[in-house]
C-alpha cells in the first residue's frame, strides 16, 4: 500500500518541483521567441518576394542600370537563403545588403519621372514600404521576447533550471555594422 501511495506522492513532488523551478515558463518564453523569429522570417520573405516585381518594373524603364539589378538579385538570394537557414545574424546581414540595394534602386527612380508616375510602381513601392514597417515591428517584438527570455534564464533559481535543460541565451536581431548610415548612391 505504501508503494501505490508513493507513486502519486513522487509525481506530485515532481510537478511541484518543475512548476516552482520555472521550467514551464522558460519553455513558454522560448516559444514566444520562436514565434517572434517566425514573424521576422515571414516579413523578410514577403520583402524578398516583392523585390523582383519592383526590379522588373524599374527595368522596363531603366535598362542601362543592370549592375544594380544584379546586385539586388544577389542580395535577395542571400536573404532568402538566410531566412531558410534561420540564423538571425545571417538574416540581419542579408537584410542590410538588400536594404542598400533597394536604396540605390529608389535613387535611380528619381532620374525617371515617367516611372515615378507609374501606377504599378507606386503600388509596389507602397507595398514595400508597408513591409519595411512590418519588418521593423517584427524585429522589435523579437528583441523584446529575447530580452525577457534572456533576463528570466539569468535569474536564480531559473538559471539552474535553464542550465539543466540546456536552455541558453538567445541572439538579438541586430543591424549590421554601418547600417545606421544611409546608403550612398553614386553613378
Amino acid at each position: 500500500m505504501t508503494r501505490t501511495s508513493a507513486v502519486p506522492t513522487s509525481l506530485l513532488a515532481l510537478a511541484l518541483l518543475t512548476g516552482g523551478c520555472g521550467y514551464n515558463t522558460i519553455q513558454t518564453m522560448d516559444e514566444q521567441v520562436n514565434q517572434a523569429k517566425g514573424q521576422i522570417e515571414t516579413q523578410l520573405q514577403r520583402r524578398s518576394d516583392l523585390v523582383p516585381n519592383l526590379v522588373e518594373t524599374v527595368k522596363g524603364v531603366a535598362r542601362q542600370e543592370s549592375t544594380i539589378f544584379t546586385s539586388i538579385a544577389e542580395s535577395r538570394a542571400r536573404l532568402s537563403g538566410a531566412v531558410q537557414s534561420g540564423d538571425i545574424g545571417d538574416m540581419a546581414e542579408a537584410n542590410q545588403a538588400l536594404t542598400q540595394g533597394i536604396g540605390r534602386l529608389l535613387a535611380i527612380v528619381e532620374n525617371y519621372p515617367e516611372l515615378r508616375s507609374s501606377e504599378n510602381f507606386r503600388a509596389l513601392q507602397d507595398q514595400l514600404e508597408g513591409t519595411e514597417n512590418r519588418i521593423s515591428v517584427a524585429r522589435q517584438d523579437y528583441n523584446t521576447s529575447v530580452g525577457s527570455y534572456n533576463g528570466y534564464i539569468r535569474r536564480f533559481p531559473y538559471n539552474l533550471t535553464a542550465k539543466i535543460f540546456g536552455q541558453g541565451p538567445r541572439e538579438y536581431f541586430e543591424a549590421a555594422p554601418g547600417s545606421e548610415e544611409a546608403p550612398k548612391v553614386q553613378f
